[in-house]
């Protein structure tokens, strides 16, 4: 347990940040859970503002630190993989 002033105020400002963390965190998985229902569902044109959207918010939850960039990175890239995909089968 905190023994000090400042270590009691760490513990305050730990608990704080982590809930914002975790607010952001499932933020974003319900967008990439969005997104990848939108594409599975095989409208493109339907699925690309959610991509928009889910790339915005996966990459606001790396600039805030919520998960590392290159993970991010990796997220997005995989879901416009899949959307170039269904463009290109729907042009097919």
């Amino acid at each position: 347990m905190a023994n000090t002033s400042s270590a009691k105020k760490a513990v305050r400002k730990i608990a704080r940040r982590t809930k914002v963390n975790r607010a952001r965190r499932s933020l974003m998985r319900t967008q990439i859970r969005k997104a990848e229902e939108a594409l599975s569902a095989g409208d493109a044109a339907a699925a690309a503002p959610i991509l928009v959207k889910t790339e915005s918010t996966i990459m606001r939850a790396a600039q805030k630190g919520v998960v590392h960039k290159n993970t991010a990175a990796r997220k997005v890239s995989r879901l416009v993989l899949k959307a170039r995909l269904l463009t290109q089968a729907a042009a097919s």
